[in-house]
């Protein structure tokens, strides 16, 4: 009996046996009949990667971050599901901002988004091939990102906030008919700011206005700085610059304490201390560099794109920022501003 219990077993493992190797044996399903299954690569739904890197974090800044991830996801690339989104912030430091640009070429990356000149200038540094596409630098050819802006013809394109001089100085003088002299408030290490300064003096001499420089290499040193300019300028004017725009609550303060009226490049500034401010609106320049990383994503070379600049400038103005600064800001100013913040 226990010889044919055990005989018994061979054959039913046997046929358990034969049965599996057959069906490993047996022709793959093919994908075209089922519907389970795919072949190839489909580029709409294949997982894409998108690193994105600031020098900082403020306002301005995040508007445009925003505004790039807004328009990927109305165009189809949603993270989480076809999309790969890693973001870092150099938190002001450009040593920071070099190894961030490593770290992304190093993982590859589809496309490298830097915001901010400093940024932008370390991931153009760290690859020639992975598309870099910049934004909210004033003068990507100055900070030798691209050679020309109408198609670099490398790995390079993006989106700039380079403003118009005049309607800025016409905006100053509106304010104060009288001005005579212009404070700067800057740091020295950023070359979209010493480029703004050298323009500004450019424009400003022939009409009889002085500027008068205040650098401040950190961020700490910004109010310090725009103490220094206490009876010898009629206003504080300020630009996009990054150090400056992250400190900009110790600036207001310090102008509110010296009556010196601040106006500004950048609308966010309005709602953290500046009088008005004349400049772009940094969530739609986010929004036209996303179209760039789009059409990149969907195949084109980054260096047949042109850089996009934005056409239209918005005022914001703070009547009530102006009274703690020393100054009553022209009705037929307020009247022209797109908002007015309380």
């Amino acid at each position: 009996m226990l010889y044919q219990n055990r005989f018994a077993k061979a054959l039913l493992w046997g046929g358990v046996c034969t049965a599996i190797l057959t069906g490993c044996n047996q022709p793959a399903k093919d994908a075209s009949t089922d519907g389970a299954a795919t072949t190839g690569s489909d580029t709409s739904t294949a997982m894409k990667t998108v690193a994105i890197t600031a020098i900082v974090e403020h306002p301005a800044l995040d508007d445009v971050r925003k505004g790039v991830i807004d328009e990927l996801n109305d165009a189809g690339f949603k993270d989480g599901e076809n999309l790969k989104v890693n973001f870092q912030s150099a938190q002001g430091n450009t040593a920071t901002a070099g190894q961030i640009a490593k770290q992304f070429v190093a993982d590859n990356s589809d496309v490298i988004i830097a915001i901010g000149t400093p940024s932008a200038q370390s991931v153009a540094a760290a690859t020639s091939s992975i598309p870099l596409v910049f934004s909210a630098v004033t003068d990507p050819v100055e900070a030798k990102l691209v050679s020309k802006l109408d198609g670099s013809g490398t790995n390079v394109t993006g989106g700039s906030d380079a403003l118009p001089y005049e309607p800025q100085i016409e905006l100053m003088r509106q304010i104060i008919p009288s001005l005579k002299n212009v404070g700067y408030v800057y740091s020295p290490g950023e070359v979209n700011s010493t480029i703004i300064l050298k323009n500004l003096k450019e424009k400003l001499s022939p009409l009889g206005i002085k500027v008068h420089e205040a650098p401040a290499q950190r961020s700490t040193d910004i109010a310090m700085a725009a103490r220094s300019l206490e009876g010898k300028v009629d206003m504080i004017y300020t630009s996009t610059d990054n150090n400056v725009v992250s400190a900009y609550e110790s600036l207001y303060q310090a102008a509110k304490e010296s009556k010196i009226p601040l106006i500004a490049s950048d609308t966010s500034s309005v709602e953290r201390g500046a009088i008005a401010a004349l400049g772009v609106n940094y969530y739609d320049l986010g929004r036209e560099t996303g179209k760039i990383v789009v059409r990149i994503l969907n195949g084109e070379k980054a260096g047949a794109i042109p850089v996009y600049t934005p056409k239209v400038l918005d005022l914001y103005v703070s009547p009530k920022h102006a009274k703690e600064q020393g100054i009553t800001l022209p009705q037929a100013v307020i009247d022209k501003a797109k908002e007015v913040v309380e």
